[in-house]
């Protein structure tokens, strides 16, 4: 990794120590890790105990620190923490986990999630800007919207709604929203929220308090990111609504020629040119080597 003077390099058996003693009970059992496992996704209560403990307590801390300099409550300015890394990496899981875990360290306040997937264009704008190919790149993103969407959230506006993505159709659900009212902390996930547009004086990373890159080497990702293919379309076959029933139906060596294409030329690029770049501005990065296994943590050090 470049840059590693930036980061301290922390092994897994080091980083399990960090958390307060007496945090080590959260009362998360197996049938919720399942619950919120996102597709082909690792996780295990050991992960829970080694590493995301250990990461909630860096996270109170810094909410506590930021609250006591500016002496005003939590709620009145919600802590924001912004998620990035790859497609198919195991940014959902990790933002679920964060909420879980949150939530219960703070029972009586309101701890929301949110995904950058909504503030995509639609399809049919993606085809009439003809970047449809370009899915997931910056140009790709409705970039205005975010930042104003998360301006209001900083600013406690009241209710703001979030466009709704489905990767069952593979698109933006029409008049269908999240609804974030006044969150004390809210979750951002993305690929793209470490990312600095050109075109944008402001950047969605501006808002952030605290913010996370999971990390792997791409040929892991790839062979993440196939695996989670064929397991959509075993759940597509017998859906004709959904995204990927055409491929579901038809060959499958076809398909998964289709799906390496995409990689290679769409994720892949999108990975070296615009995501993996962002690494360096997160606070903390989380290595996952096979299995999606946490091995390492680096934390920023300035």
């Amino acid at each position: 990794m470049k840059n590693e003077m930036k980061y301290y390099e922390i092994s897994r058996d080091e980083w399990r120590v960090f958390h307060g003693r007496g945090d080590a009970y959260t009362g998360i059992t197996d049938t919720e890790l399942e619950q919120i496992r996102g597709l082909n996704d690792r996780i295990s209560l050991a992960d829970v105990s080694d590493i995301y403990l250990p990461l909630r307590h860096l996270i109170q801390m810094r909410q506590a620190e930021k609250s006591e300099f500016l002496e005003i409550k939590p709620h009145r300015t919600p802590f924001i923490i912004g998620i990035a890394g790859s497609v198919a990496v195991g940014k959902s899981t990790t933002a679920r986990l964060l909420q879980l875990l949150l939530s219960r360290a703070y029972p009586d306040k309101k701890v929301q999630m949110i995904t950058t997937d909504g503030f995509l264009y639609p399809t049919a704008t993606l085809k009439q800007k003809g970047i449809l190919d370009k899915k997931g790149f910056p140009e790709s993103y409705d970039m205005p919207h975010l930042i104003q969407f998360m301006n209001a959230v900083k600013n406690n506006v009241g209710p703001v709604k979030a466009p709704k993505y489905s990767h069952q159709i593979y698109d933006i659900v029409r008049d269908e929203f999240d609804v974030i009212d006044d969150p004390d902390i809210l979750i951002v996930e993305g690929i793209n929220v470490l990312q600095l547009p050109s075109t944008e004086q402001i950047y969605v990373s501006d808002f952030f308090d605290f913010s996370i890159y999971v990390d792997a080497q791409a040929g892991l990702i790839k062979k993440w990111f196939l695996e989670r293919f064929d397991l959509l379309l075993d759940l597509a076959k017998d859906d004709p609504t959904n995204y990927y029933y055409p491929y579901a139906i038809s060959d499958r060596q076809s398909a998964f020629k289709m799906a390496r294409r995409v990689w290679r030329d769409i994720n892949l690029q999108n990975l070296n040119e615009y995501i993996l770049p962002t690494r360096n501005r997160a606070d903390v990065i989380l290595h996952k080597t096979k299995h999606h296994v946490i091995d390492k943590v680096f934390l920023r050090k300035y």
